[in-house]
């Protein structure tokens, strides 16, 4: 079993940053790909990051590109989202996942609230 923990979340002015980190634990996966998801009231979660095993491929959504930064320590079991120029738009639950083996997102974390204001 995979534990995942989110932590960093906050309360932050529009222009701000914010650095989350996702801790990962029990029998993680050599090769898995892991994810950031958000999920605002009334929208649908969404995929923001995602970063391969060797980081040497990553994938940002439009709406965060150019903004948010994926990175990952293997040797520590821990994912990271660096959050630039925050906007009141990215106000939303942040989940860490792992995709272990190529099928889909099997773990979730339970998630840490950012909230920008304007």
């Amino acid at each position: 079993q995979v534990q995942l923990v989110e932590s960093g979340g906050g309360l932050v002015q529009a222009g701000g940053s914010l650095r989350l980190s996702c801790a990962a634990s029990g029998r993680t996966f050599r090769g898995n790909v892991m994810g950031w998801f958000r999920q605002a009231p009334g929208k649908e979660r969404e995929l923001v990051a995602a970063i391969s095993w060797s980081s040497t491929n990553t994938y940002y959504s439009d709406s965060v590109k150019g903004r948010f930064t994926i990175s990952r320590d293997n040797a520590k079991n821990m994912v990271y989202l660096q959050m630039n120029s925050l906007k009141p738009e990215d106000t939303a639950v942040y989940y860490c996942a792992e995709d272990p083996n190529g099928f889909g997102y099997k773990y979730w974390g339970q998630g840490t609230q950012v909230t920008v204001s304007s």
